[in-house]
């Protein structure tokens, strides 16, 4: 079996196959098999560091939520919803290899334009950094950790 890149996020017991070469795994939120790619694998562990670490309901939790930018479609990786269907937390993943540039900032500013979440997150798996926009001041700052679901 390949070798899976270890991450700088609790390891999970993930139900992983192979089949025909490639590494696969069940997502319990889509409800599927998936073949595990890089950004894939750091989606998967995000995502189950947000329900065991931080307690989000795993049932408020979207994975790969389509949405129009400029008139293009575009996939944002993460979007969680508070108990009344509001948009609260916006995740980016990328693959362990790809630093987390101003370049990525930049993307997930413009998916946040269709959004427009105060809680952002972006990672590679090994580094994370988590954002708190002010819409009415124009204004971000960075925070240390991610907050709980209950403190958002």
């Amino acid at each position: 079996m390949h070798q899976l890149q270890p991450l700088n996020l609790p390891p999970y017991p993930f139900k992983i196959t192979e089949v025909n070469g490639q590494l696969t795994l069940f997502d319990e939120l889509r409800k599927k098999t998936i073949v595990i790619t890089p950004e894939e694998w750091v989606r998967q562990h995000f995502v189950q560091y947000l329900i065991k670490q931080k307690n989000y309901p795993k049932t408020l939790i979207k994975l790969e939520g389509g949405h129009k930018l400029h008139g293009k479609p575009k996939r944002s990786d993460i979007v969680v919803y508070n108990k009344t269907a509001q948009k609260v937390l916006l995740v980016e993943c990328k693959a362990p290899g790809v630093p987390i540039t101003q370049k990525v900032f930049e993307q997930i500013a413009r998916y946040n334009m269709v959004h427009k979440i105060d809680l952002l997150a972006v990672t590679n798996g090994i580094d994370h950094y988590y954002c708190v926009i002010d819409f009415v001041n124009g204004s971000y700052r960075f925070i240390a950790d991610l907050p709980e679901y209950a403190d958002i």
